[in-house]
Formats: C-alpha cells, structure tokens, sequence
C-alpha cells in the first residue's frame, strides 16, 4: 500500500490497514450511489462500521480520501496490467497497448467509485507533476519500458503522456454516449493510438537496427582493414 502522499497518518499495523481498506471500499461505493458532491466523510464512516475518528485519522476531508482512492486504483491498474503482460510476454507493444486499454476499460465498467474518481481525472490534485495522467505515463513508462526493449527516457515518457491523455478523452466521450461505452469510439481510439505508437515505436526501433548495423558495419570495415 503506497497510498502515503494522501494519508494523515499511515498505517503501521494489520488492523489498521484492513481499517483503512474499509473506508477506501466504502467511499468507491458511496461515489456510485450519491456521486462526489453529496459524498461525507460521516456517511463514510457508517458504511464502513468506522468511528468518525477512524476515517480523520487517515483524512483531513473528503477529497483527500478520493484522491487516496484514486491512487489505489492506479496500484490495482498496474497490478492488473502487469499479470496480463506476464500472461502476453512476447506480444510486442501492439499486444501491450490492448492490455493497457482493456484492463482500464474493465475497471471502468466494473470498479466500485472508478467511473467518477478513476485514477484521479476528475477531482485533480497536486502540482503540475503530480497530475493524474502525468502519474499514469509514468507509471506506464516505468512498467512497460522493460517489455518494450526502451529506456525509460523522457522521449518515452512524452509518447506514453500524449498517449494516455488522448485516450483519457476518448474513453470519457465513449462512456458519455454509452453508459458502458460506445464501442464504434473504443475503436477508433484503438486505431488512432496504434497508429501514434507505431509512428513513434516502430520508427524508434528501426532506428536503433540502423545505428547497430553501422556500428558494426564500421567495426567489420575495421577488421577487414587490419
């Protein structure tokens, strides 16, 4: 549990911790029934079976348990998506973009408090570099730069933010026109992504065989020369 940035206190002990897991799961199910205006850090409490105590120990105010919220649904996302790569090792980055988008699209549809807080999107917090999709590219850089051969530069760090903010925007006007999202607009915004990526990717890749094939093209030249 890393939910650190948004914590009053962090948990030390087991009981603590499963408290904590309590209020979280409360508050996600609270965001589905009454939505982030009528949310209450009281109500909060009574649906977890917490003293109101409990839930200021952790927070100061309701935003700060949403954006903790959003921070653990981010660890559950990378979570997910790290299984399926496991599962997909081999696949390229064509094979990781549709995990990437297919765990997200799940967790859309199916996680308690995810359609309003996802990971953060719609109640923003933090500076600059701390806004929900910078975390997001990130986190994806971090965890994807390995499967994809690439350093964790800030060239692939740009691609995945430009990448994850024109999906954010796509997914949010699927699931204005669908409540479980148009999939004609799913679609497109797969296309439009791997078209991006494999301009990016692919380009990026085929440079690094060209530089390796003159660098030993250079040291072959100096053999023959000796």
């Amino acid at each position: 549990m890393s939910h650190a940035t948004s914590l009053r206190r962090a948990p030390v002990q087991r009981r603590s911790a499963e408290r904590l897991t309590r209020i979280l799961d409360a508050c996600a199910d609270l965001l589905d029934e009454v939505g982030y205006d009528d949310l209450s850090t009281r109500a909060v409490a009574l649906r977890a079976g917490v003293p109101i105590g409990s839930v200021y120990r952790f927070f100061g105010n309701k935003r700060q348990m949403a954006d903790s919220l959003a921070q653990r649904n981010l660890e559950r996302y990378a979570e997910r998506v790290t299984g399926r790569l496991q599962e997909a090792e081999g696949g390229g980055w064509r094979a990781a973009l549709d995990v990437v988008l297919d765990e997200y699209l799940e967790m859309k549809r199916t996680a308690p408090g995810f359609s309003l807080v996802d990971f953060g999107n719609q109640i923003p917090v933090g500076a600059r570099h701390t806004e929900p999709n910078t975390r997001v590219a990130d986190s994806l850089t971090d965890l994807l730069s390995g499967y994809l051969g690439r350093e964790p530069d800030e060239d692939l760090r740009r691609t995945f933010l430009i990448a994850v903010e024109t999906a954010d925007s796509l997914v949010h006007l699927a699931f204005r026109v669908s409540p479980e999202g148009d999939e004609k607009i799913i679609e497109e915004m797969r296309e439009l992504l791997r078209a991006y990526l494999a301009r990016v990717l692919d380009q990026g890749r085929a440079g690094r065989r060209t530089e390796d094939g003159l660098r030993g093209g250079r040291l072959t030249g100096r053999v023959a020369a000796r």
